[in-house]
């Protein structure tokens, strides 16, 4: 079994054949998918708890992206709370700091950011964490703000800044990108991060794995992410499949969030 902990299923990529996706998913061994709602303000938070009310084996989260972190205000705050409580969130995400196109102005992301991260302390929810040319400041806050709880989705630092973030409480998610020839960085991160600490994610429909680079992602690819992470690691694709998902099981009390 395994959990796909990143997937935009809300997305109009998905629009054509989101059950036929959904079905695929089941027959590659793909047992629950966080949806992650965050884009487009909060209507994909919206469609995202929708899908995981319409489907047993769906979660959904609420976040304000940094690229939207222009639009942040108090009513904006008020309702991601007021979503934040619905049945099946289980966590605050993605959310974070993006300097690499800077969509919203930095200052903004930052304040956007550190009260989400109040917002999720305060309803004792993970985070997901979004950092794109960022990561000296993502941390900055991440300690500043005790923030012990959470994951950093689409792991693209050092092995040393993942082992920082691990002795903070955070988890590593690893998306296709770990199947890219190049990707020895990555790599890296795989061999050293002890799989205690890592999640698996396929961020569709963006970053699809090879064979499939270049073309729509999908949650059913998580599996070739977790067959990639035991051929570095040197050991059984089951032992992967099997933490990876007592891991996000873990740090999305899925569990309890029926």
């Amino acid at each position: 079994m395994l959990v796909d902990s990143h997937a935009h299923l809300d997305f109009q990529d998905f629009d054509q054949d989101r059950a036929e996706a959904l079905d695929r998913a089941k027959t590659a061994g793909v047992h629950k998918i966080i949806c992650i709602g965050a884009g487009d303000a909060l209507n994909s938070a919206h469609r995202s708890l929708a899908l995981s009310a319409e489907n047993d084996f769906i979660y959904s989260t609420v976040g304000i992206h940094p690229h939207d972190a222009k639009i942040w205000n108090s009513e904006i705050s008020d309702e991601l709370i007021h979503l934040g409580q619905k049945p099946r969130q289980v966590a605050i995400g993605e959310i974070g700091l993006d300097f690499a196109k800077e969509y919203s102005p930095k200052e903004i992301q930052e304040k956007a950011f550190r009260e989400q991260l109040e917002i999720a302390l305060e309803l004792d929810l993970p985070v997901i964490i979004h950092s794109r040319n960022a990561l000296g400041e993502t941390m900055n806050i991440l300690k500043e703000m005790k923030i012990k709880r959470g994951l950093m989705h689409c792991y693209s630092g050092s092995a040393d800044l993942a082992k920082e973030l691990v002795r903070l409480g955070f988890y590593i998610s690893i998306p296709g990108v770990i199947t890219f020839k190049k990707a020895q960085k990555l790599a890296l991160v795989v061999r050293e991060i002890g799989l205690d600490h890592l999640l698996i994610e396929t961020d569709c429909p963006f970053l699809a794995p090879e064979p499939f680079r270049g073309k729509r992602n999908e949650p059913a690819y998580v599996k070739l992410v977790a067959q990639k992470i035991a051929e570095i690691k040197g050991i059984a694709f089951e032992k992967v499949a099997e933490k990876t998902t007592e891991n996000a099981e873990q740090i999305f009390g899925l569990d309890r969030k029926q």
